[in-house]
């Protein structure tokens, strides 16, 4: 099945499910460059495909890793710079 825009980009896959669809949408737009021609426009959206799922991967993996601060308020949630107030 090709890939297209809208079936390459999901929300929040795991990471290892992330890998295989990008190596995948990798192999399909070497193999469409290589049947369509490199300057064909089947070959620049395959490609595109490919940026979008990196950049998704990129973005996911950044917010899965929570800073020295959270990792400090949840080991001391009474700490004064912890504190959040309703006004």
């Amino acid at each position: 099945m090709p890939l297209t825009l809208e079936t390459a980009t999901s929300t929040l896959e795991p990471p290892v499910a992330m890998e295989k669809r990008m190596q995948d949408a990798l192999s399909q737009a070497r193999a469409t460059c290589a049947n369509e021609g490199a300057t064909s426009k089947a070959c620049a959206v395959a490609w595109d495909i490919v940026e979008e799922l990196q950049a998704e991967y990129s973005h996911q993996k950044v917010q899965e890793q929570p800073s020295e601060f959270d990792g400090f308020c949840n080991d001391n949630p009474n700490a004064e710079e912890c504190r959040v107030y309703d006004v």
